[in-house]
């Protein structure tokens, strides 16, 4: 486990940004393989689907090797395929090549967010963590997003911002711990607690980041070829949602778990599919900066609560990791699910199918949060009959068997009642 720290873990939310930036810059990494290279829409929906995948994979096959292998470790290993990956697909223009390269720095960004996730999973306060992580993300992107259309043509850029992105972080991790440190309770021999909540939560977090990256998938399409916008005002809507978004990731922070889990959860995944139904049904800049600025603001916001209710479940960090790669495995089918729909059926009736789905798989995710979560008080906060709210997800006190000597047998009269002593006359 990693030790709890009361200071800012500034190395994993680098790390987790390296990792997370990637599906961030989907749109446009998508939208410039399909006008860049000789790909159709499908084609190149496929591509960003083979790299988000990869990623997906990595967390599956590394969520209980963290300990192993040693976070540092595994960290630059991470990045330096994030760098070789999409550094190498950013450099050429044959496609087998850059498919390869995407699939290696999906790979990469894999590891990274694993390792970020475990960390993560063990601060005293992970859902901080989380946000900050989403915080530095969402802002990284923006800027990509404003810099990116006035680079010139080619799929090449966003690539590029990715590789340079994970270079930029390497010199990070020497304060990451090459062993994490193995404490002798309970909780590092039990398998995963919380097991039926956990496949829930992960089992519908991939039906979730479907939904919403079928959407952000192909939302350049929309606005450039269903709302008439231009790649630069594209760019431009994308990078005030994501600016928005910074603003809805701080309030997450500043408002922590007042009021649970359940409510943010659930009713900000009702609003999501409202927005996702006013996004896809956008003809010109002002209902599609609308739908994206609003979707943009809630989105970050929910994952933060559902990053947060899953590194609760196990303060190893394990469902943070499964939890988040299942998320990735949904991210992954996004682009393909949302080119596939929009070409069959049209922008706004797969907006309109997306939003149903959301709806729908809102209940057992808010059902789980109600179950493991629910309306919190903060650690430490005394309750009204005495004791503490513990930790959720900590681990439990182990129980220590204390050997006593055996206790001598009492002489007759050797108690008295009480009262002044009485000295005996001689």
């Amino acid at each position: 486990m990693y030790a709890r720290s009361t200071t800012t873990p500034w190395p994993l939310i680098a790390l987790f940004t390296a990792g997370y930036l990637a599906p961030y810059l989907l749109p446009t990494t998508v939208g410039r393989l399909d006008a860049g290279l000789p790909l159709s829409a499908t084609q190149a929906g496929a591509v960003g689907s083979a790299l988000l995948l990869s990623s997906a994979a990595a967390g599956f096959l590394l969520a209980s090797r963290v300990d192993r292998v040693g976070p540092r470790t595994l960290a630059r290993i991470g990045l330096a395929l994030a760098v070789l990956g999409y550094g190498s697909a950013a450099l050429t223009h044959a496609v087998p090549a850059v498919v390869a390269g995407a699939v290696v720095g999906g790979f990469g960004s894999g590891t990274a967010t694993t390792v970020a996730a475990s960390g993560i999973a063990a601060e005293r306060d992970p859902h901080r963590a989380s946000t900050l992580g989403l915080l530095c993300v969402s802002a990284l992107a923006g800027a990509v997003y404003l810099t990116v259309p006035h680079l010139g043509a080619g799929h090449g850029q966003p690539l590029a911002a990715i590789a340079l992105t994970a270079l930029a972080v390497w010199p990070l991790t020497g304060r990451l711990p090459v062993r994490t440190t193995t404490a002798h309770t309970r909780v590092e021999t039990a398998g995963l607690p919380h097991r039926r909540a956990g496949l829930v939560l992960a089992g519908t977090l991939v039906c979730w980041s479907l939904a919403q990256n079928s959407l952000w998938g192909v939302s350049g399409r929309i606005g450039i070829n269903q709302a008439h916008l231009s790649e630069v005002t594209v760019g431009a809507v994308f990078a005030i949602a994501l600016g928005t978004g910074l603003v809805g990731v701080i309030g997450a922070g500043a408002l922590g778990a007042r009021l649970g889990r359940a409510v943010p959860i659930g009713a900000g995944t009702a609003l999501i599919a409202g927005c996702i139904v006013l996004s896809a049904s956008a003809h010109d800049l002002r209902t599609f900066a609308t739908g994206e600025i609003a979707w943009n603001t809630l989105y970050p916001i929910v994952l933060s609560y559902v990053l947060g209710l899953a590194a609760s479940l196990d303060p190893r960090g394990r469902w943070a990791v499964l939890v988040g790669s299942a998320s990735s495995l949904g991210t992954a089918a996004g682009p393909l699910a949302g080119s596939v729909l929009s070409a069959r059926a049209g922008f706004p009736a797969m907006g309109a199918i997306l939003a149903v789905g959301l709806v729908v798989i809102a209940v057992p995710m808010t059902g789980v949060a109600l179950h493991t979560g629910g309306r919190l008080l903060a650690p430490g906060t005394v309750r009204r009959r005495g004791g503490t709210v513990p930790q959720i997800g900590a681990p439990e006190q182990q129980v220590v068997e204390i050997p006593l000597d055996t206790p001598a047998v009492p002489a007759q009269r050797a108690y008295d009642t009480a009262g002044p002593r009485q000295l005996s006359s001689t």
